[in-house]
């Protein structure tokens, strides 16, 4: 009769593998965490080297209002959307690319019950487009970047400037104040500050 003994050596060598086994298992999920918080953090920010996601990507991505709004040309319903009386000092990016668009600095109460604001932060983010649709003739206001259905740009005698672009919420993204640096628009502080400072 042939009997299989276990001994001290074939112990350690099975508690060794296990250890290795184990040790490999951590440094593969520490790889990982790591690759994916770099993941995320290299979304943060407008990077215009960024490819803008496909239509079915952002279809996915988007809740189906952003959608409706930047991909459809929708309009979102007046006072019933997310930012329209939002105060909090910050900066309205595209929803689609992170691309700055609108400053809380320029942002008035235009009586449209959307985000309102009297000029963007640049003009080289914003495409103005004619829009003859519903027997009117308005100018569109789109995201130069992601091509964003944003709103539109009127006359307005009570902004500053003497124009009102009335914005949906659905195609911004607030990141206010304290969140600016940390998401990557750290270069945009200033135009929020620089009137808290006058």
């Amino acid at each position: 009769m042939n009997s299989t003994r276990i001994t001290g050596d074939d112990t350690s060598r099975v508690s060794m593998c296990i250890g290795c086994g184990v040790a490999v298992a951590l440094i593969a999920g520490v790889l990982y965490l790591v690759f994916a918080s770099h993941a995320l953090t290299s979304e943060t920010g407008f990077d215009p080297n960024r490819p803008v996601p496909s239509n079915s990507d952002l279809r996915s991505r988007l809740k189906p209002d952003q959608y409706h709004v930047t991909r459809e040309n929708g309009t979102e319903t007046a006072f019933q959307n997310e930012y329209w009386n939002n105060v909090r000092p910050g900066i309205y990016v595209d929803v689609i690319s992170g691309e700055p668009l609108f400053c809380s600095v320029d942002k008035f109460d235009g009586g449209t019950g959307r985000p309102t604001f009297s000029k963007p932060i640049s003009k080289d983010s914003i495409v103005e487009k004619d829009d003859n649709s519903y027997d009117m003739h308005r100018i569109e206001v789109r995201a130069k970047h992601s091509d964003a259905h944003l709103g539109h740009l009127v006359v307005d005698s009570t902004s500053p400037t003497g124009q009102r672009y009335a914005v949906n919420s659905a195609a911004l993204r607030f990141v206010p104040t304290d969140s600016m640096e940390h998401e990557g628009y750290a270069a945009f502080l200033s135009l929020v500050t620089q009137v808290a400072a006058k």
